[in-house]
């Protein structure tokens, strides 16, 4: 009862209804879909067959705060963990695409817009919500940094290309891709990355950590729900005649978060981990950037994709099932790590 107590006095408000937040933008988006004539036109617009201006401005926002909160300095130590390095390598740029993709061939063989946006969700690795995770679960604080830091680099660098092997798309280039995200996740890297080095240089790391980024961070919010609404006015009539189908997708989703989670777990305790490293590089491996993959999937399939759709039940599913898993990693803490002092 006091650990329970005392992680949702670790939890903001936001962290902690998030799902709610995000069912509660899902049906302002239907009931937009439903009362607002032509309200589709208002989203589509875009220039040169592009993301329109309103729906790249709220995706850019989603990824922002985020990306402001990367420690990037500590991405030199990483090179010094030779073992938790390669171990979170491995985890999360082979084990976690290759088992999404298993787990949504199986579950989604016949729907194959839906497939491929669980897969982009697969694909994008963590950067965020896994900081509360894994401080949540007792997890190492600094290594958990340096792994987002380094995901989000690698993801720069991988993501194009991992998606033209994973997903197989023929009619799109992969440039198609790369620009998306250059566009939805390089600009905001490098913006976050100059805020961090220019403030807290100006301001002092304290001042950062303690002041700027807890006024900031929460903001990314607002552009992940004003995606979600347009979304979901976009797809009202597709969702309101095909309910089951997001029961379809959570189904895929659920597997990878708790399956990842687990095969992480085990390898990291067959390496003689300690439980903070372990836990660290088992969230670290079950958490995904469901804001890269919604925006690489609206701005490669358009809004109102079978992709698109996928990829925003990603955190209505990852957040509530995550944050049960911190609970079970300090439940196995008491029986399989016993004897750490």
């Amino acid at each position: 009862m006091s650990e329970t107590k005392s992680l949702a006095k670790e939890m903001s408000l936001l962290d902690k209804f998030l799902p709610i937040f995000i069912l509660v933008a899902m049906i302002i988006g239907l009931f937009m879909n439903q009362l607002i004539p032509n309200i589709q036109d208002v989203f589509s617009i875009a220039p040169n067959d592009t993301v329109s201006l309103p729906i790249a401005i709220g995706l850019l926002w989603m990824m922002y705060p985020v990306l402001a909160k990367v420690q990037y300095e500590k991405i030199p130590d990483a090179m010094k963990e030779y073992k938790l390095f390669g171990t979170s390598l491995f985890q999360n740029w082979i084990l976690g695409p290759i088992f999404m993709f298993i787990v949504a061939w199986i579950f989604l063989a016949d729907l194959p817009g839906y497939r491929q946006g669980i897969i982009l969700v697969g694909l994008a690795r963590c950067i965020a919500m896994v900081l509360i995770w894994n401080m949540l679960a007792g997890g190492d604080a600094e290594k958990c940094a340096i792994l987002v830091a380094l995901n989000s680099v690698f993801q720069i660098f991988f993501y194009s290309i991992y998606a033209l092997i994973f997903i197989g798309i023929t009619d799109l280039n992969i440039l198609d891709i790369a620009r998306s995200v250059f566009i939805f996740l390089g600009i905001p890297l490098i913006a976050g990355f100059l805020t961090r080095e220019l403030l807290r240089r100006k301001r002092g790391n304290q001042w950062y950590d303690t002041v700027f980024i807890p006024k900031l961070g929460p903001t990314a919010i607002i552009g992940l729900l004003f995606t979600i609404i347009a979304m979901f006015s976009m797809q009202g009539e597709k969702i309101m005649t095909k309910p089951l189908d997001i029961l379809r997708i959570a189904l895929p989703l659920l597997v990878y978060f708790v399956g990842m989670f687990l095969i992480s777990f085990f390898i990291s305790m067959l390496l003689k981990f300690k439980y903070s490293e372990t836990v660290t590089l088992s969230f670290t491996a079950a958490s995904n950037n469901f804001e890269l993959a919604i925006a690489v999937a609206i701005a490669t399939f358009s809004i109102d994709s079978d992709q698109a759709l996928a990829t925003v039940v990603g955190p209505l599913i990852e957040v509530p099932v995550l944050l049960i898993l911190v609970y079970f990693s300090l439940w196995l803490k008491r029986y399989l790590f016993k004897n750490e002092t």
